[in-house]
């Protein structure tokens, strides 16, 4: 498909998905508002010709809508992976005959891989920085919080120090000064596993930062892949095509040809910095912890480079497209990787990690805690903080049905799982410990156990101010903020049961009014409680055995060490409104 930045932004021109803005541009938080505001009525993709303080423009929104991630790879790769699926009897145990009938998709995945190409075919080595500066480059402070500016589509290509396998992973990266910057490897990712290896030795990781170049990169950086599938080699199957590679001498890594800049540098051993706060995609602030530093060596980019960005924040934002275009690219495999799971939604509305639901096999008993466990073992799956299974074929992504689909056969005394001190994601700060936290799995089987009431009739509850049905079986209810009333939630539990006892979930949430859709639900809900600290239930314990009874009562209410909602900055919202018809004229 697309080989660079410049051919899909050729062909979003001619689709009239990208608008051009020639008046100056501030990237310290206007160029961020602005970029929200556009992306919230899916609008185009903007490309900003006059960034103040930079010779480079600024590309942002390339993948805002689900229209421009499938402009940007194509239909190609759904095909094939479909094919793939219906053609695996065929091919285990591999035939002759078998694999003649199916080469021509065969013959289409062999060619993904990487082509070397001459440094004088190389654009990105078009232009050398005779002296590192990184505040040359526009990068963007989003968020008035955040503690400095940010890449925020950064490649990073590490590999191994020992078998060089490689990985490309997308780590955001804060400017620290004109040549150093941070590194924000979480615990998870491949980058960081080979930094791991390499601080073992006492050796420093060499590594490349990319901006720009074929958009497959950005998709196949943020996919969770298994480890023995390349990142580079992923994102050459997208593009139909291999990637074009360029030597040169004192680096020690390949660069990507087509890349818009190349940043050529090392992390050091045992050097740790303050890095963050970032407002990131959760919706909230990361905090500030310490990180490895990048110490940059040189800077390469094209002769007319452009910068591409993105601004990250409470969903839906760009990384919800490319995820929700993933799942379905990569769905029709899970049975495959996973036998027994028939489909698997993790959702982008919470974050991904904090929320997952899947559709099992359920052929023995309890079968599906089974694949229960396998998913939460399973690469990035294993940060999963809330699994929801059910073996009732169902749509994953149509959250309430899924939900009441679970409900209608949860029982709490067998189906409710709370593992406590587990790995949490870097960025959810409901565990009380950084990187730790817990996981609880909810389990809906078999027949029907109970119909659903749809509307409250239960009466007043002491301390509620609100009562409202999210949907069937879930109740959402709101009164004091947590601050005032810590036990709030264990005083619904064993004030209120006979009210909520035809309710087998209930919600406790700041305001229960403000909750109008599954966006705005599963954001608020999911992103705001630990399962072993703020799930709440009668309970009777035996045998090494917890027995719940309902209502299950989730307290998701803001706590006083949670990090801040993401919220602009009025000053700069007014400033863009005022500014609109400057920028856009008639356009928007």
């Amino acid at each position: 498909m697309h080989t660079n930045l410049r051919s899909f932004m050729k062909m979003l021109q001619r689709e009239n998905q990208i608008i051009e803005i020639n008046a100056e541009v501030d990237p310290y938080l206007e160029l961020a508002e602005i970029h929200r505001r556009v992306i919230e009525d899916e609008g185009p993709a903007l490309l900003f010709t006059n960034v103040k303080g930079s010779k480079f423009p600024v590309v942002t929104n390339l993948f805002g809508t689900r229209e421009r991630v499938e402009m940007a790879i194509g239909p190609r790769p759904e095909a094939i992976v479909k094919k793939i699926t219906q053609a695996m009897d065929k091919l285990l145990p591999p035939k002759l005959s078998n694999l003649w009938q199916e080469r021509d998709w065969l013959f289409s995945i062999a060619k993904s891989g990487l082509r070397r190409v001459s440094p004088a075919k190389a654009p990105v080595l078009q232009v050398r920085q005779p002296r590192v500066n990184l505040k040359e480059l526009p990068v963007l402070t989003s968020w008035q919080g955040d503690g400095g500016p940010f890449v925020t589509l950064p490649l990073v290509y590490t590999e191994h120090p020992v078998t060089r396998e490689h990985n490309l992973g997308m780590y955001r990266i804060q400017i620290f000064s004109e040549n150093q910057t941070g590194m924000h490897w979480q615990i998870h990712k491949g980058g960081g596993f080979h930094y791991h290896e390499a601080e073992k030795r006492g050796h420093a990781l060499p590594v490349t930062l990319f901006l720009g170049g074929p958009p497959a990169l950005v998709i196949a950086a943020i996919t969770a892949l298994p480890e023995s599938l390349p990142e580079l080699i992923y994102a050459s199957f997208l593009m139909g095509e291999k990637l074009n590679m360029a030597e040169i001498d004192g680096h020690p890594h390949p660069l990507i040809a087509e890349a818009e800049f190349a940043v050529c540098g090392e992390v050091p051993p045992f050097e740790r910095k303050p890095e963050g706060p970032f407002g990131d995609h959760y919706g909230y602030y990361s905090l500030v912890h310490d990180f490895p530093v990048f110490n940059v060596k040189q800077v390469y980019h094209r002769k007319d480079a452009i910068y591409p960005a993105t601004v990250v924040g409470k969903p839906r934002q760009e990384d919800y497209f490319i995820g929700e275009w993933m799942q379905d690219l990569l769905a029709p495999l899970f049975p495959l990787i996973m036998p027994g799971v028939k489909s698997l939604w993790t959702y982008a509305e919470a974050g991904f990690h904090t929320l997952a639901g899947a559709v099992v096999r359920e052929s023995y008993h309890r079968e599906a805690l089974a694949h229960a466990f396998r998913i939460l073992g399973e690469g990035q799956l294993a940060l999963t903080k809330f699994l929801m299974i059910t073996d009732v074929p169902v749509d994953l992504k149509k959250f309430p049905v899924f939900l009441e689909s679970v409900l209608a056969r949860f029982n709490p005394a067998r189906d409710l799982f709370i593992i406590n001190n587990t790995a949490m994601d870097t960025l959810d700060y409901t565990g009380r410990k950084f990187n730790q936290g817990s996981k609880a799995i909810m389990l809906g089987l078999g027949d029907p156990v109970r119909d659903l009431p749809g509307e409250y009739t239960g009466g007043p509850i002491a301390g509620i101010e609100k009562i409202k049905p999210y949907c069937r079986g879930c109740l959402m209810i709101s009164g004091s903020a947590y601050s005032a009333a810590p036990d709030l939630a264990r005083q619904v539990v064993e004030h209120g049961r006979e009210q909520l006892q035809e309710w087998p979930l209930v919600i406790l949430v700041d305001d229960a009014d403000a909750l109008k859709d599954q966006t705005g639900f599963l954001w608020t809900v999911f992103t705001r409680f630990d399962p072993a600290w703020d799930i709440y239930a009668a309970y009777e314990v035996g045998h090494n055995k917890i027995v719940y009874s309902g209502p299950i009562v989730i307290d998701a209410r803001m706590k006083p060490d949670y990090p801040d909602e993401l919220i602009p900055r009025e000053d700069i919202v007014r400033q863009v409104s005022q500014r609109w018809k400057e920028l856009f004229g008639e356009k928007q």
